[in-house]
């Protein structure tokens, strides 16, 4: 409420005699009767409401902030404002040395990255994990069981370096017919391994089923091969 809101209140309470001379009234009273006339809500009808009056302390926190920054940085306010200049400029000459950060590499990493197992071994662990619900380790152990499994059949070359989708895209010039559940099965390794994505349960069941079907495939001889066998 205003000063002259408040002043008008209180002109409300002046009490005189019937001569015009002014009557005193005793400290209690006089409150609790400013207190009735000053609960009217005529004399409130400006006031601001909670949100406003929260965002008003608000800024007088940052304002105070400023100024005690400002009190305490040589030069005051130019000062400051040098100094957040120099952070900012900074910051922008960070990223465009560093360049954007990424989330995910920018080239998928290789397939295996511990000491060489059997694809038995990985079938195992991946199991293991599965039981656990460790969906991530399940997927990466299935695929490194799959690729190892095709490299002991020799349909695949050995190469320890090589990425998920340099596997599968070699294992599908030897089985053409699954050349497509491969590469879907490099993607979903390379987004839990590299990307940071959760591995799944149905991920897994599907490099699961892709692996055991490819047990008992059987390889596509190209044209070339077939050729130089007759």
């Amino acid at each position: 409420m205003t000063t002259g809101g408040k002043t008008a209140a209180l002109a409300h309470l002046a009490v005189r005699s019937d001569d015009g001379l002014p009557v005193r009234i005793s400290r209690d009273p006089a409150r609790e009767a400013a207190e009735r006339e000053l609960s009217d809500p005529r004399y409130h009808q400006h006031d601001p409401n909670p949100i406003q009056r929260a965002l008003n302390w608000l800024w007088d926190r940052v304002g105070e902030l400023f100024h005690t920054a400002a009190g305490a940085t040589p030069g005051g306010w130019a000062g400051l404002l040098a100094l957040i200049a120099f952070v900012l400029l900074l910051v922008i000459a960070l990223r465009l040395r560093l360049g954007a950060v990424r989330r995910t590499p920018a080239t998928p990493g290789t397939l295996f990255t511990d000491t060489p197992r059997t694809a038995a071994e990985h079938r195992a662990t991946a199991e293991q994990h599965a039981a656990a619900g460790r969906w991530n380790e399940a997927v990466q152990d299935r695929m490194r069981a799959l690729v190892l499994a095709l490299e002991e059949r020799t349909l695949l070359a050995p190469g320890p370096g090589r990425t998920a989708g340099e596997a599968a895209a070699e294992a599908g010039l030897a089985l053409p017919a699954y050349a497509a559940r491969l590469r879907a099965a490099a993607r979903a390794f390379d987004d839990v391994a590299y990307g940071g994505r959760p591995g799944t349960d149905r991920a897994y069941a599907q490099l699961t089923g892709l692996d055991t079907e490819l047990q008992r495939a059987k390889p596509q001889l190209t044209a070339a091969a077939a050729r130089s066998r007759g």
